[in-house]
C-alpha cells in the first residue's frame, strides 16, 4: 500500500475505552440526554473520533543509549574533548564543534540519550588533560600530560602508551579514578548533574548511566547500566567497574551489585548487552559461564537485568551471520569477524552460535526447555558506541567511532584495530544505530517501562517507522485499514509479547506487519519476518519469509526468494533515485509452518532500496578515489524485537 496517509497507522487507539453517543452532549459538567435509552447508548458505543482516548504509544521515540565523551578514559586518549552537556545539546539538535573542530549538527533531534561512559577509571583524562595537581605529581602522570598537551604525533604516542598500560594493568595506582575516592565521586557527580540539566520531561529524555567495560583476554562482555531513576537515587551508589579487587568482569557480580542497587535506593535499573560479535563466542553461553555450569537461577537472573540487546553499532551488526544462515541473502551485513575486540584472538566457526542476536534467540528456547526460563528473550535495539560525545548515525553524517576517526580524508584508510597481518579496516565502522521505543510518553519513566517490556526495535541509521502485532485473529481484511495499530493492539500483542495459547480452531498465529519508509531516507524494498523453533528433538531451526514487498517482483514458489529490488546509486556523486521501491509496505501473514507443540519466536526485518555509504560521501567531499574493496553503497534496515510463542 503506498500514500502518505499511512502516517495515521501509527496514531490510532488500541482497544477504545468506551466513549459518548452522538445524541449526548456535555452541560455543566454532567452529561445530558434525551432519555435513558441515548444513555445507555453512550455507555457502549465507541467515540466517533478514532484519535480520542488513546491508551498506547503512537509514534516510536528515537534515540541512543551508549554513547561516550571525554569522560570515557579511552575516549579522551583518542581525542574527544566534548563532555556531557555537549553531547545532550547535540542529541537535542544544536550546532556543536567535535573535538577536532569542525561545525556538526543532526538532521533532527534526537528524543533521548544516555551518556555511557566507562565506569572504569571514569574522569582520568579530563583530569591529565588539565594538569590536575595529583597528576602533575606524578612523574608519569606529568609526562603524559606534557605529550598530550604538545598534541601531533607526540599526543598519539601518549594516548596509546596510556591504554595500553591501563589494558595490561601497569597503570600507575596514584594516577587510577576508582570508586570510593574524591575524584571518582565528583566526576559520577558532575555526569548526573549533566542529565538532570538536560531532561525535560515531554520534550527530551537524558538518562542517567554508565557502560560497564568486562574485557576477558579481549573478549567483549559490555553492558550499558541505565537508570529509572532521577539524581536522588542514583547518588546513592557509585558504579560499577570491571576492575578487580572491587570489581569484576563477570556479569553476575554485575548483576548482584544491579540487585542491591534496587534494595538500597528503591530504584530500578536494566543492563543492555552489546557487541557479541566481538565476544569469540562468550556473550550467549549455553553450557557454561565462567567456568560455571548454566543453571536455573543463572538464566532467572539474566532474564531479569538484561532485556535487550544492542544488536547493531558502529562495531558491526550482530543480527545474524552467513556461516550460521547460508539461506539469508542479508545475513552478511556489516559483518566483523576477524576476531575478538582487540584481535588478540582469531576467530573460529565455532564460536559464532554463541555470538550472534538471531542464534541466540534460538539458544534461548533451549535453554527455556531445560531450565524453565528463557535467558535470551530480549527485545532489539540499535545505538552508536560512539566515543567522540555525538550521537551520528546517518550515512551522511557520519563522525565515526572516536575523535581520529572523524571526517577526514584519510580515515578510511586507517584501521580501528590491528593485530600482525590482521585488522578491522578503517573503512569497516558502520554508521549505525538506533533505538526506537514505542513508549506513550518521552519520560524516563515511559521509555524505561517500555524497554522493559521490549516494545522497541533497532535500526541501523534510518528513522523508518515499524509496527509488529503477532495473533491468532488477524486476517488480510486488517492489511486493508489505515489504523492498523488499532486492530494490531485488539486483536493481538505487539513487538516483545508472547503469544498465549491458541484458541480453539485456530490452527496458526498471524502477524500483522507495516512499515514506513523515512522521509529524508531511501524506499523500503522488502519486510521479511524470521521464524525461528526447536523442534520436539531439540534441534533448533530458522527460516526467512519474505511477507511483503515493493514494485512488481514475483516470488519464486520453490525458494520463496524475491529478484532483487535494483540499485539507483550514483557512487560518484553520493546520490540516488527513489525511482524503485515503496514509501509503505503493509500485510497479514500466516505462518505456513506452525507446530503448536514446538517453542518458536518470530521478528520483523524491513529491508530499503540500496543507498549511498558514508564512504561515497567521504569520497565525494574530500575527492578521494576509494579502492575497489571499499564498499560504497548499503542497505539500511530495521529489525524489530520478537514475539515468542511457548506451548
Amino acid at each position: 500500500m503506498k500514500g502518505w496517509r499511512f502516517f495515521q497507522l501509527i496514531s490510532i487507539t488500541v482497544i477504545m475505552t468506551l466513549g459518548l453517543s452522538l445524541s449526548a452532549f456535555s452541560s455543566g459538567g454532567g452529561i445530558v440526554t434525551d432519555d435513558e435509552t441515548s444513555l445507555s447508548a453512550a455507555a457502549t458505543t465507541e467515540p466517533y473520533s478514532p484519535y480520542a482516548q488513546r491508551t498506547f504509544p503512537t509514534m516510536p521515540l528515537w534515540g541512543d543509549t551508549h554513547l561516550h565523551t571525554a569522560i570515557s578514559f579511552d575516549a579522551g586518549a583518542f581525542g574527544a574533548r566534548l563532555l556531557p552537556p555537549d553531547a545532550y545539546r547535540f542529541a537535542k539538535g544544536e550546532e556543536v564543534v567535535s573535538s577536532t573542530g569542525q561545525p556538526v549538527r543532526l538532521s533532527r533531534p534526537l528524543d533521548f540519550l544516555v551518556v555511557a561512559d566507562h565506569s572504569d577509571n571514569m574522569g582520568f583524562f579530563p583530569k591529565l588533560q588539565a594538569g590536575a595537581p595529583y597528576v602533575m605529581a606524578d612523574e608519569k602522570g606529568r609526562r603524559w600530560h606534557e605529550l598530550i598537551k604538545a598534541g601531533g604525533q607526540e599526543g598519539v604516542k601518549a594516548a596509546a602508551e596510556i591504554i595500553g598500560a591501563f589494558s595490561q594493568g601497569k597503570f600507575p595506582k596514584t594516577l587510577e579514578s576508582l570508586p570510593g575516592t574524591s575524584i571518582y565521586r565528583s566526576t559520577w557527580d558532575d555526569t548526573i548533574n549533566a542529565a538532570e540539566e538536560a531532561n525535560d520531561p515531554g520534550h527530551f529524555t537524558a538518562f542517567i548511566g554508565y557502560e560497564w567495560t568486562s574485557l576477558v583476554k579481549g573478549n567483549n562482555l559490555h553492558r550499558v547500566v541505565m537508570y529509572r531513576d532521577n539524581a536522588d537515587r542514583a547518588r546513592l551508589m557509585e558504579p560499577y567497574t570491571a576492575s578487580p579487587p572491587i570489581g569484576s568482569t563477570n556479569p553476575v557480580d554485575l548483576w548482584k551489585w544491579m540487585d542491591s542497587y534496587e534494595t538500597k535506593t528503591a530504584g530500578q535499573v536494566l543492563a543492555i548487552a552489546h557487541n557479541g560479535n566481538l565476544s569469540n563466542g562468550i556473550m550467549f553461553p549455553e553450557i557454561k559461564a565462567f567456568g560455571q555450569k548454566i543453571k536455573k537461577k543463572y538464566v532467572e537472573t539474566r532474564a531479569r537485568w538484561e532485556p535487550l540487546y544492542e544488536v547493531t553499532q558502529i562495531k558491526g551488526d550482530g543480527e545474524a551471520h552467513p556461516f550460521l544462515s547460508p539461506n539469508d541473502e542479508f545475513a552478511d551485513y556489516g559483518t566483523w569477524d576477524q576476531g575478538n575486540l582487540d584481535l588478540s584472538v582469531m576467530k573460529k566457526n565455532e564460536m559464532l552460535q554463541f555470538e550472534y542476536a538471531r542464534s541466540a534467540l534460538k539458544i534461548g528456547l533451549r535453554l527455556e526447555n531445560k531450565l524453565g526460563t528463557n535467558p535470551y528473550q530480549f527485545g532489539l535495539i540499535g545505538s552508536t558506541d560512539s566515543h567522540t560525545a555525538l550521537a551520528t548515525a546517518e550515512e551522511d553524517n557520519f563522525f565515526g567511532k572516536h575523535s581520529g576517526g572523524e571526517p577526514n580524508k584519510d580515515r578510511y584508510k586507517h584501521p580501528m584495530a590491528k593485530m600482525g597481518d590482521v585488522e578491522y579496516k578503517g573503512y569497516s565502522p558502520l554508521a549505525s544505530g538506533w533505538a526506537a521505543v514505542w513508549a506513550e510518553q518521552n519520560t524516563r519513566a515511559s521509555i524505561f517501562d517500555a524497554m522493559k517490556r521490549k516494545e522497541t526495535y533497532a535500526t541501523t541509521g534510518s528513522r523508518m517507522i515499524v509496527r509488529f502485532f503477532g495473533g491468532w485473529e488477524f486476517d488480510s481484511k486488517d492489511a486493508n485499514s489505515r489504523l492498523p495499530a488499532r486492530t494490531g493492539y485488539a486483536k493481538g500483542v505487539p513487538m516483545g509479547g508472547n503469544l498465549s495459547v491458541a484458541p480453539k480452531g485456530k490452527k496458526a498465529p498471524t502477524f500483522l506487519v507495516a512499515a514506513l519508509k523515512d522521509p529524508i531516507g531511501g524506499n523500503l524494498d522488502r519486510i521479511q519476518v524470521i521464524k525461528g523453533w526447536m523442534d520436539g528433538k531439540d534441534k533448533l531451526h530458522e527460516k526467512v519469509y519474505n511477507v511483503a514487498w515493493s514494485d512488481d517482483r514475483k516470488l519464486d514458489p520453490k525458494t520463496g526468494k524475491l529478484p532483487p529490488v535494483g540499485n539507483t546509486v550514483d557512487v560518484a556523486n553520493a546520490t540516488w533515485t527513489n525511482t524503485i521501491g515503496d514509501t509503505e509496505l503493509i500485510t497479514v501473514w500466516k505462518d505456513p509452518d506452525f507446530d503448536a507443540k514446538q517453542s518458536a519466536f518470530y521478528y520483523a526485518r524491513v529491508i530499503e532500496i540500496p543507498t549511498p555509504r558514508w564512504t561515497a560521501f567521504d569520497a565525494k567531499y574530500f575527492k578521494v578515489n576509494m579502492p575497489k574493496e571499499v564498499p560504497m553503497t548499503t542497505t539500511e534496515r530495521a529489525y524489530t524485537s520478537p514475539i515468542w510463542y511457548t506451548p
